[in-house]
């Protein structure tokens, strides 16, 4: 996978402040669409909340007795009110909350989708660098300004216009005014880089990184990346 060989720094003002390039154990890994369709998938399952139930015949209440004498009436012998058959009764084979959808995600199939869309971002012309985001206090109209400076000087469009999942920031460390400045957009969301995975990366149009000097060390510490080689 192609990838440019260094990026442009912004800053909060729009203005090129400088370059760096991309560390190719990072940003030049093959893309593997079945790898990373499995891990993504499964991030999903695990986020799954299973809220459907239903109750069985041991659940439901009413039933304490025969709803009629066992015999002698010319109907059909019913022990309970509570069987599925009645009206009000226990569901057979409904869904249950005991369900358990999660799946197990093997470290090393993480982390080589994780540098897959890393790469893709980059190779697709989607990956944008900032050197900070400073705010003396939570302000939503800087950060808008901010937003607006660095989608017009990356040539990037869709950062302040996208409606939905325009952008995934990745803050080198936590940063409260940061994420409180860009907490009431609904097309943003701020993540610490070393919380960084597949799922949040593909399911938003760009990946900013923020100080990427920093947030490219977290990254090759998290991932077990040195220097330039190429993750297998």
């Amino acid at each position: 996978m192609s990838k440019p060989a260094e990026l442009p720094v912004y800053s909060m003002a729009g203005k090129q402040v400088g370059s760096i390039a991309l560390p190719e154990a990072l940003f030049a890994a093959p893309w593997k669409s079945d790898l990373v369709h499995q891990v993504v998938t499964a991030m999903q399952a695990n986020l799954r909340q299973n809220r459907a139930h239903t109750k069985d015949r041991s659940e439901v209440s009413g039933g304490g007795k025969r709803p009629w004498k066992q015999k002698g009436t010319g109907q059909a012998r019913h022990s309970s009110t509570r069987s599925p058959i009645w009206r009000h009764g226990g569901i057979t084979f409904g869904p249950r909350n005991v369900r358990d959808y999660s799946e197990k995600i093997n470290r090393k199939m993480k982390i080589a989708a994780l540098l897959a869309a890393l790469s893709k971002k980059a190779a697709d012309g989607e990956l944008i660098l900032v050197d900070s985001f400073t705010f003396a206090a939570p302000k939503a109209a800087e950060a808008k300004k901010a937003l607006l400076a660095i989608a017009s000087a990356a040539g990037a469009a869709p950062l302040a216009k996208k409606a939905k999942n325009a952008a995934l920031l990745a803050l080198a460390s936590y940063e409260t005014n940061t994420i409180k400045s860009f907490g009431n957009f609904g097309n943003i969301l701020t993540e610490e880089a070393r919380n960084l995975n597949p799922l949040s990366i593909l399911s938003h149009k760009y990946l900013v990184i923020e100080n990427p000097e920093a947030t490219f060390k977290t990254l090759a510490a998290r991932t077990g990346s040195t220097g330039s080689r190429q993750a297998k």
